[in-house]
């Protein structure tokens, strides 16, 4: 009996997908829960597992934009895949590495014996940051050293070295390349924005020493009880919920003749990956502490990285952060994630002299740039909100009740 593989479902939002890349060959004998195919969709990129056991037939190629419910291909359950064959295939697939940068592990070669299927599931199929990085490049890789005989991002980088190039005095190549459905996305969003808002974008800078000496002092404090590192997003993303709170407008956004404003601050968190940006939401940034930011921020980045983001986890969002000082940006103008009304770009942190109470001293400085929307954000709120982010993050002690606490003390 044959059963058909068909594209699922991803949303309501989402009419097409791009076949990327199949796991398995034509003929290859597959089983239940087992990834056959990896499918690019506008959000993320999924691996899609067979709901049965048998013979793969493929009808679908590689790149091809199929539509919800298109066939991709079929499964021969008539076929009988062995029991110990299907124990030992799932094992290898539990073993291999979760994340695209994790080190390689060599396999010891414990006999001549020919390969079984336990050592070709995983054998030579480059993991997704290994992948990306052969298609930029056109790195050929010998055999992988990850597990199960994997591609790593790491025998790619020595295949690079190890590469004679030839001497060139000039090239006239030229290559053309589909643009992915995630790369469409990104580009109609940020054409939408440019288009369809009053964008403005006003700067300021943050002196980050407090920050930087509360990091030195506590990290290792932090890590050892919460199991995460202590970075600069939750320090900005909790000083931004305060903020958005003092400034509903910089919070809300418009829907048709309406304004809508949102009494809770679910602040998007560009991440790069290997696919492109995606920029998932922590929800309810106001009532998380520092180890609960931290900690979200940690898994939606490896898991952006993976590939194994959910639509929901990307949907929705009232304001957004981006970190372009991670690449080495000094200053940008970020684009509105539409359709919000505002986004924060942090910069790189780099000393300065700068004058304080009439002394020049050298400090660790940041620029902090603020895009809006004017249609409903006034040029004294959007200042005055970055004003208020600068004030929490050079001092710190504000973060505790998103004021002076002093005042706050007094009731002033």
């Amino acid at each position: 009996m044959e059963i058909e593989i068909r594209i699922p479902s991803f949303g309501e939002s989402i009419n097409e997908v791009t076949l990327s890349r199949w796991l398995k060959k034509e003929g290859d004998l597959v089983h239940i829960d087992e990834s056959i195919c990896e499918l690019e969709s506008e959000k993320a990129t999924n691996e899609l597992p067979a709901e049965k056991s048998g013979k793969l037939h493929i009808v679908a190629a590689e790149g091809s934009v199929l539509k919800i419910g298109d066939l991709l291909g079929t499964i021969d359950t008539s076929v009988e895949v062995a029991k110990e064959v299907v124990k030992e295939t799932s094992s290898v697939k539990e073993e291999l590495p979760v994340t695209a940068d994790a080190r390689p592990q060599v396999i010891e070669e414990k006999s001549s014996a020919p390969a079984t299927q336990t050592e070709t599931y995983a054998k030579n199929i480059p993991s997704p940051a290994a992948d990306k990085l052969i298609r930029e490049t056109g790195t050929e890789v010998g055999n992988g050293t990850g597990k199960g005989g994997r591609i790593t991002k790491v025998d790619v980088l020595d295949a690079i070295r190890n590469k004679r190039q030839p001497v060139k005095a000039f090239s006239r190549e030229e290559r053309r390349e589909k643009m992915s459905s995630l790369r469409k996305t990104v580009a109609r969003h940020l054409v939408a924005a440019k288009n369809e808002t009053a964008m403005l974008t006003t700067f300021n800078e943050v002196d980050m020493k407090s920050i930087m000496d509360i990091r030195s002092k506590h990290k290792d404090a932090f890590k050892e009880k919460f199991g995460v590192n202590l970075g600069f997003m939750s320090f900005f993303a909790k000083a931004c919920s305060y903020a958005l709170q003092e400034f509903p407008a910089v919070n809300g956004y418009i829907d048709g003749d309406e304004i809508i404003y949102h009494e809770y601050c679910d602040i998007s968190i560009a991440v790069s990956t290997p696919k492109g940006l995606v920029v998932p939401v922590i929800k309810n940034v106001e009532s998380l502490s520092f180890s609960e930011i931290e900690s979200k921020v940690a898994d939606l980045a490896k898991r952006g990285r993976d590939n194994k983001l959910t639509l929901e986890e990307m949907t929705g969002g009232t304001f957004t952060i981006t970190n372009g000082g991670v690449f080495g940006s000094l200053m940008s103008t970020p684009i509105i994630n539409v359709p919000q009304s505002a986004i924060l770009g942090m910069h790189k942190i780099q000393e300065r002299p700068v004058v304080i109470d009439g002394q020049i001293v050298i400090r660790p400085m940041m620029y902090v740039a603020l895009s809006y929307d004017h249609r409903i954000i006034d040029g004294k709120e959007s200042v005055s909100f970055l004003v208020r982010v600068k004030e929490m993050l050079e001092h710190p002690e504000m973060l505790l009740v998103g004021g002076d606490p002093v005042k706050e003390m007094l009731s002033l």
